[in-house]
């Protein structure tokens, strides 16, 4: 194991908690007689080209300073790599990092337990979806392939993120609160098309479908309540076609997964699926993916992760 660490920093994260969490988390892992390198990229596809650059040059674990979509970037640098991955949480959401069981808002403590990790363990492995679709791959439009650790979002929920990132005021919570209600004031089903671990593609009627390697999604939303990150499967949610009224009633209870037992929802389990509908766009660890159609396979192992419970701990 080299004692150089990689931190990978994200200074607008939680309103500047990025920043401010990299310092102790710095002088934690030298403490533990690490050698540490920040790197901060001027913007995200910057910051990639210098992760995968760490990476590719033997660091010995790249880590996450930030919230979602930093993990999500470091992600696309170490999926399927060897190099171990950690996680420290300082973002609005944090929904990885609550997923696996790591600290949220404690920079020390995350750090204590990724050096703790890299000088026993080395890590846990646990599963990636990887998402890529079928178009050729001369299209303009194709998505490529992209790594995500929590929930893919295809439907209302990433038709509420697609508006909400097109408004320039408010900032904050506020802004995706006032695309919410715009979305459901269009409300209406989509026709999907689903196909099952390369099964006979059906259509689905559907206000949403999750595609879960975790749970949540949206700052503790359990969407995919029954997700597992260590099993090679994702777990499915589909909300099918429902009132304005019915949406409001399912929505509260997605924040403890108790949604899954209502009527409108069905769920399904599979290594992969492919989705494809007109007008949709997707998002996965919150960040946009591009338009339908799209296949998301689960990776068993795709990352070594730092400081994480083992399994059967609930993470």
């Amino acid at each position: 194991m080299t004692c150089d660490i990689t931190l990978l920093v994200n200074p607008t994260a939680g309103r500047g908690r990025g920043a401010r969490a990299a310092r102790p988390a710095v002088e934690t892992l030298r403490g533990y007689g690490f050698t540490v390198r920040t790197v901060v990229g001027a913007d995200a596809a910057e910051a990639l080209r210098r992760a995968r650059e760490a990476v590719a040059g033997g660091t010995g674990a790249l880590v996450a300073v930030g919230g979602d979509g930093m993990v999500s970037l470091a992600l696309q640098a170490v999926a399927g790599t060897g190099t171990p991955l950690g996680v420290i949480a300082v973002g609005g959401g944090n929904d990885f990092a609550r997923a696996t069981g790591l600290p949220i808002q404690d920079p020390g403590a995350a750090a204590r337990l990724i050096a703790a990790s890299l000088k026993g363990d080395g890590g846990r492995e646990v599963d990636l979806g990887r998402v890529g679709d079928p178009g050729p791959v001369d299209d303009p439009e194709r998505v490529g392939d992209v790594w995500f650790g929590t929930v893919l979002a295809s439907g209302f929920d990433s038709r509420v993120n697609e508006r909400g990132n097109r408004m320039r005021r408010p900032r904050g919570r506020l802004r995706y609160d006032l695309a919410m209600l715009a979305e459901l004031a269009a409300l209406k089903p989509v026709r999907y098309r689903m196909s099952l671990d390369g099964g006979p593609q059906r259509e689905v009627e559907a206000t949403l479908i999750a595609v879960g390697n975790t749970t949540s999604y949206g700052g503790g939303m359990r969407i995919c309540a029954g997700a597992a990150l260590d099993d090679g499967l994702f777990d499915i949610t589909v909300v099918g076609p429902c009132s304005r009224t019915t949406l409001l009633t399912v929505f509260p209870r997605v924040y403890r997964g108790t949604h899954l037992g209502h009527r409108v929802v069905t769920t399904h389990r599979a290594a992969s699926v492919s989705l494809a509908a007109e007008g949709l766009t997707a998002y996965a660890d919150g960040e946009r993916l591009g338009p339908l159609p799209l296949t998301a396979t689960t990776v068993p192992g795709a990352v070594r992760l730092l400081g994480t419970p083992g399994p059967g701990t609930g993470a």
